[in-house]
């Protein structure tokens, strides 16, 4: 044969069918023994030789068998491949020893063979994968099968022949072999066999080509042995045959391709790096990314390289990291992967620095400053993806063991700053970070872990004025030593002064530091150990502290000393020399002590100021993360949990206000687990439940159990302090699910019993809080009062319960847990309550706690709180309430007599009485106060018999409707009773049986009928109206004293007179229809904030009972929105958001107060607001309907808005405009009303409003265009026209296919047009107004000159 050509046979190869084979067989028309013998030849022939791969029949019998190797079966490709693994194998160990022992011409020999070898082995590979993808489909051996085997795996292995294919031959089984193979190829030493690097690079391309094939494959990269045999090549290529610039441009093509390929060959450049000493391919390929710029549209690209950067920055920083500054490059790239990709390196190259052992401090701070400010900078991303990674990374990076507490500051207030972020992704982010920030925080070094701001504040103004003590210390010592400088040697003066000095010096030493013992023993050692002079300094010093025991009598004086001292004054001019160097020396020291001092001090300030800072950035974001609590972002809310528990654990201030607001959460609906990065996330209950259990229910460790039950009830207590109606109510339901889960132990429950009855003398809220937790967990298990009745009647409705009437209100609230909390079931008739006998000692109580006399307004809360309990429990709660009331009565008007009053039924009594108190006020002022006090004790006794009354009304009618149900329920019996009976009797005859079922089901129908209207009746006309009823007593009395305000004017009166008044509006229809009206009138003219919130919650409950009487009135309801206090504003809301949703009241033009409720300054009604808009979108075109009312309302006329506040409200009520025929009509609807608008403030608010449409649709730009008649004068007004530009723009930004292109720019030269025309118009009217203004001021001048002449004409006659 010809020679061969190694880089012409892979060139040829490339186009497989008109490859030319000079004696090539016919392998796919031969049969399998032809094929079988023709393989078995070749084979034979290279076992006698590895060179006989050189024979041309013997190189053709394998070229013609990988030509067709799908045509062969798998024992004869695994025949082949060994056969050529053999051959070339032996080929290169014979090459190996040539090499090394023989000539130059015997190894050049080896040459050809080799290469035909590697030519066989690279067909090979290709032709393998060719058999692999026919012979392996059906039944892969491949480690994934699982998602093949549903749809045809059975079918599959029906079919013998690629079964047996499967079994015998299997690529990926071959594969490690393959690699091993090569990598034994590579340790040749080329140079000697190839003298042109043409020819060597031919041969190593040639046998590393198949290696990146099998990288192709994601299947083959996911098994290791074929990933670690990948690298060994690809290493051993680059480092000892010059492979590195075909490498690069492979891994380069790899990196753009193939995706799963990233991170391998991150590895493999980490192999080459680390463990073949070769840094400079990775080192280019980095360059070469850097330089590669995205588009911001491609996202494979970026993905793949990002990737292979976050792999090869966690593997090997050192490498990145000398490239960093090409790389950061990518940090304004417009695509975001590889924004977050440099993220994620930078953030491993700060892992890296700071765990090197090999930088000084000082270095590495210098290198990590520079790699945060970039972190820091991404913060700010246009991408929400980036930023979110940002907060992770720098995450993660709180548990370096390096803190740089600077950047950590930095951290932190980025991440507060971002918990106002628009993205929910970034917020939890925040979160998170600062619940790590926090977890890890270097301030626990001194005082712990805890970060309470004061306890911090107080560390900080003690470290503080410690060193201002000292530094006055160290300020005297270098006075004393500049004053001493300016005297003369011989001086004795000065000497004396310089031991004053240090006299002075060691007092405020013992007052300022209690360590100067210390330092005076320091001192003296130095002294001992110096020479002459040295010892002069200890003798000085012996002389000041004499000195000082002269004065006051110091510590360490000695008898000798004084001696010592008067000698050495004998010799005045040279002790006086010594003595000066000596204490200059001794000072010198002192100073450099104290200096040190000082700056260690500075930096515990600094330390403190640090820590400081960190909790003050901590406890503004706080703010932040309690509105986060409300988010509807599931997995923000979760984060917003834990950074509450974890800032609660380390002492926060603010974190107690989180924690409480966290309990509102327990009414959350959605309980579900969720998935996040494969972790699995509990329910928003479910974790809020763990974390109050972690913070107040679970037991701590080394605690004995009687301890472990008094810190529990403890904590349950606790939570009840303070606590609002709200809070109350959650912490109730989160009672409730733990008491229903078992999680509340008996021991707790007995404790707190214990503390609720303990005969020691507590603190009040601390047995309020017993008997409240139990009332909370008796709504799960009725048994936890149910079994201490006793108890709570007699401290609750006792003498302690009299002396707190907190105590006896929320003692009522757990006698009511009797009743269990099932919930009623509409339309059942099922009744499971418990009710009692009227004769029960329990009533009785009940009646006297509400009796007992009393003056204080928490009487109000526990006479409604007991007459509910009477409701409640009582079988015939009319009895007790009917004494209560007579018994009441008779207390309020008992002093009437001296007053001199009609009989007390009179209900005008009280206006004497208030005639005789102003009477009493103007008589002599030494009685006016015990007469005032008479009549106001008079006035709250009648308070509180109208606030019983009134409550009574209200509660019977809940009695009455449970009345109702009883009869029907008896009805119900005795008639299933009697169609048992009838079926019994009938059975022989099913027709007669039917029969009566019906006529049973109309008579059972008409009785439930019967007992419903009698039932309403008693309510109608005999509660309120009836000769009998004692609540028909009151009614007027009530009426009379809310519409005379001028007499009642006693604040507690009217408010229970007005509370009362509005509950016997909901009693009957007709007394509504009577007094409604006054109702509204108090509402409109009462001062009292209080009464005029109470009103608007009562016209909400009459509006729920007699709808149409409020509904006429509706107009007076709306005007509580605009009420000057916050609470009546709150409730108007709150109501009307009820009564509007439930459609209780119908909407008649007003829904424009309820728009400005969306910018009101106070953010829960705002909230609420938006709450009931969104809320109201969700009824059939209900926004839609009112818009244009809306529109006006806060346009023009009395009630309109500033531009800028309607502009806000119309962007929130339009959002909810989405259907294209809506937005339509409402274009046409806005443009007639350019026509009868006059004032230019109009116009600017509709056109803001046509802008805010989408314009989606071709329809809408038509309905525009047609009313250019109305608006076309108006288009001079720089403002409007603007909106008209910003719809154009609108318009032709939507991709519909029928976008009317030529018709919006015809559209668009009108309105320049018209624009145009309508300044000139404007400007022509002024012109004329101008000369109109001009000749009328002419003609005044005119008249003016005129009357001056007759009057001078005037004045000559």
């Amino acid at each position: 044969m010809d020679a061969f050509e190694l880089q012409e046979q892979l060139q040829a190869l490339a186009d497989l069918a008109s490859y030319d084979i000079p004696t090539e067989h016919d392998v796919s028309s031969m049969d399998l023994t032809a094929i079988s013998h023709l393989l078995e030849s070749a084979v034979e022939a290279l076992a006698e030789s590895s060179d006989a791969i050189t024979d041309p029949a013997v190189f053709d019998a394998y070229r013609s068998l990988l030509k067709h190797a799908e045509s062969l079966q798998g024992t004869l490709m695994n025949k082949l491949l060994d056969s050529i693994s053999s051959g070339f194998q032996a080929q290169v160990d014979a090459t190996v020893r040539d090499v090394d022992y023989e000539d130059q011409q015997t190894v050049a020999a080896h040459k050809t063979p080799l290469e035909m070898y590697a030519f066989l082995f690279h067909w090979f590979v290709l032709a393998a994968e060719k058999v692999k993808a026919s012979g392996e489909e059906d039944v892969p051996a491949a480690p994934p099968p699982k998602a093949r085997r549903g749809k045809g795996g059975k079918a599959a292995t029906s079919r013998a022949a690629p079964k047996k294919n499967a079994e015998e031959w299997t690529w990926i089984d071959q594969i490690p072999p393959t690699l091993a193979l090569i990598s034994r190829v590579l340790r040749l030493k080329t140079q000697r066999i190839w003298m042109t690097t043409v020819e060597r690079d031919t041969f190593i391309n040639c046998i590393t080509r198949p290696v990146y094939h099998i990288t192709e494959s994601e299947q083959y990269m996911k098994a290791q042995p074929i990933r670690l045999g990948v690298y060994k090549v690809i290493c051993l290529a680059v480092k000892h045959h010059g492979h590195t610039l075909a490498a690069q441009i492979s891994i380069m093509q790899s990196l753009q391709y193939y995706e799963h390929l990233s991170e391998p060959m991150a590895e493999c450049l980490t192999v080459l790096s680390k463990e073949f000493d070769h840094a400079q391919l990775a080192d280019e390929i980095l360059r070469e990314i850097s330089a590669k710029s995205f588009n911001a549209q491609d996202s494979k690209g970026p993905r793949a390289f990002s990737k292979f950067l976050i792999r090869f920055a966690e593997l090997a920083p050192r490498a990145v990291q000398k490239q960093i500054s090409l790389l950061s490059s990518h940090l304004d790239s417009e695509s975001y992967p590889m924004r977050m990709a440099l993220v994620e390196v930078i953030g491993s190259l700060i892992r890296e620095l700071a765990s090197a052992e090999d930088l000084a401090p000082e270095q590495m701070k210098k290198q990590v400053a520079p790699l945060y400010d970039h972190l820091l900078e991404r913060t700010l991303d246009l991408s929400s993806y980036v930023r979110t990674k940002v907060f992770a990374v720098l995450a993660r990076l709180c548990d370096l063991r390096v803190k740089f507490p600077q950047q950590r500051l930095a951290v932190t207030r980025a991440a507060v700053d971002a918990l106002e972020d628009k993205a929910a992704g970034v917020r939890k982010g925040a979160v998170g970070l600062l619940v790590r920030l926090v977890v890890t925080h270097p301030y626990g070094l001194v005082h712990g872990g805890p970060l309470g701001l004061q306890e911090w504040e107080e560390h900080y103004r003690a470290i503080s004025a410690e060193i201002r003590e000292l530094e006055g210390v160290v300020g005297k010592s270098v006075e004393r030593r500049a004053s001493e400088g300016t005297e003369g040697e011989g001086s004795g003066d000065g000497e004396d002064e310089g031991e004053g000095e240090g006299e002075d010096q060691d007092q405020d030493q013992d007052e300022g530091e209690p360590s100067s013992e210390r330092r005076r023993k320091r001192r003296r050692k130095r002294g001992d150990d110096g020479d002459d002079d040295g010892m002069d300094v200890d003798g000085e010093d012996e002389d000041v502290e004499m000195q000082d025991g002269k004065d006051g009598d110091g510590e360490d004086g000695e008898p000798q000393t004084p001696k010592k001292k008067k000698s050495k004054k004998g010799k005045k001019p040279r002790t006086s020399q010594l003595d000066m160097n000596a204490m200059a020396n001794e000072q010198e020291a002192l100073a450099a002590l104290e200096t040190d001092q000082v700056a260690n001090l500075q930096l515990r300030k600094k330390y403190y100021a640090e820590a400081l800072n960190f909790i003050r950035q901590l406890e503004e974001g706080m703010l932040t993360v309690q509105r986060l609590l409300a988010s509807t972002n599931k997995l923000e809310v979760l984060e917003a949990i834990e950074f509450f528990r974890v800032t609660h654990e380390y002492k926060f201030d603010g974190a107690e206000v989180g924690i409480k607001k966290m309990l509102h959460l327990i009414w959350t609906k959605d309980n579900n687990a969720t998935s996040e990065d494969g972790k699995e996330l509990k329910g928003v209950r479910s974790r809020l439940l763990e974390c109050y259990r972690s913070l107040y229910f679970d037991a701590l460790p080394d605690m004995e159990p009687k301890q472990q039950v008094n810190r529990i009830a403890k904590n349950m207590i606790e939570l009840t302090y303070d606590a609002t109606l709200a809070e109350l109510t959650s912490l109730e339901e989160m009672m409730r699910w733990m008491m229903e889960d078992g999680q509340i132990h008996g021991d707790v429950i007995a404790k707190l019993w214990h503390v609720y009855s303990s005969d020691r003398p507590l603190p009040k809220p601390q047995r309020r809080g017993a008997v409240i937790a139990l009332g909370m967990l008796a709504l799960a298990k009725r048994s936890v009062v149910a079994d201490r009745v006793e108890t709570l009647v007699k401290v609750g409705l006792g003498n302690l319960g009299k002396a707190d009437l907190t105590l006896a209100r929320y003692t009522c609230v757990a006698l009511q847990r009797l009743n269990g909390s099932a919930k009623k079931v509409k339309g059942s008739l099922l009744d499971k309550s418990l009710r009692l006998d009227m004769e029960n000692p329990l009533f009785r109580k009940l009646q006297d706690a509400v009796e007992h006399p009393c003056r204080s307004k928490e009487w109000f809360g526990m006479a409604e709180q007991a007459i509910n309990t009477v409701y409640a429990l009582g079988e015939r709660p009319d009895v007790l309430c009917d004494s209560l009331i007579r018994n009441l009565t008779r207390k309020a008007f008992r002093r009437q007599e001296r007053a001199k009053t009609p009989p007390p039924k009179d209900p005008d009594a009280m206006d004497e009485d208030d005639v005789q108190e102003e009477h009493d006020n103007a008589a002599d002022k030494s009685q006016a106060q015990p007469e005032e006090e008479k009549d106001n004790g008079d006035a709250f006794a009648l308070s509180q018999l109208l606030f019983v009354v009134g409550h009574v009304a209200i509660k019977h009618i809940v009695y009455l409707e449970l009345v109702e149900r009883e009869w029907k329920r008896q009805k119900h019996e005795r008639e299933q009773g009697l169609w048992s009976e009838k079926l019994a009797a009938g059975r022989n005859s099913p027709t007669r049986s039917s029969k009566d079922q019906e006529e049973l089901d109309q008579v059972a129908g008409n009785a439930e009928d019967e007992i419903g209207e009698r039932i309403a009746v008693t309510r109608e006309t005999e509660l309120l109206y009836g000769p009998d009823s004692l609540l028909a007593t009151y009614g007027p009395m009530i009426v009379h004293i809310c519409g005379s305000p001028h007499k009642f004017k006693n604040r507690t009166l009217r408010a229970a007179a007005t509370l009362a008044f509005s509950k016997f509006l909901c009693v009957s229809s007709r007394f509504c229809d009577q007094h409604h009206h006054l109702l509204f009138k108090v509402l409109e003219t009462s001062k009292d904030a209080s009464i005029r919130s109470n009103i608007v919650i009562a016209l909400g409950d009459v509006a729920v009972s007699f709808s149409s009487i409020i509904d006429e009135n509706s107009n007076e309801l709306y005007k509580g929105l605009s009420d000057d206090d916050l609470v009546v504003k709150k409730n108007t809301l709150m109501v009307l958001t009820h009564l509007i949703l439930n459609g209780m009241i119908k909407v008649k033009g007003q829904l424009g107060e309820m728009a400005k409720c969306l910018e009101d300054l106070d953010e829960r009604i705002a909230d609420l607001a938006k709450l009931f808009f969104s809320e109201l979108s969700t009824k059939d075109n209900a926004i839609y309907n009112n818009l244009p009312d809306v529109i006006s309302h806060l346009s023009v006329g009395a009630h309109a808005v500033d531009e800028p506040v309607f502009q806000s409200t119309m962007r929130y009520i339009f959002s909810f405009i989405e259907k294209e025929k809506q937005a339509e009509n409402i274009v046409e609807k806005l443009c007639q009303r350019f026509r009868l608008s006059e004032d230019p403030r109009q116009w600017r608010d509709i056109a803001y409003c046509l802008s805010l449409l989408p314009f989606k649709s071709e329809r809408s730009v038509k309905k525009l265009i047609e009313g250019l008649q109305f608006y076309r004068d108006k288009l001079h007004e720089e403002t409007v026209f603007g909106r008209f530009q910003e719809i154009l723009t609108k318009a032709r930004s939507n991709k519909s296919a029928n976008k009317p292109d030529a018709e919006l720019n015809e559209f668009e030269n009108i309105l320049e047009e018209n624009k145009r025309q309508g300044e000139e118009d404007q400007a022509f009217e002024k012109r004329v107004q101008g000369k109109k203004a001009a000749a009328k001021k002419r003609a005044t001048r005119r008249s003016a000159r005129k009357k001056a002449t007759q009057k001078e004409d005037d004045e000559d006659e």
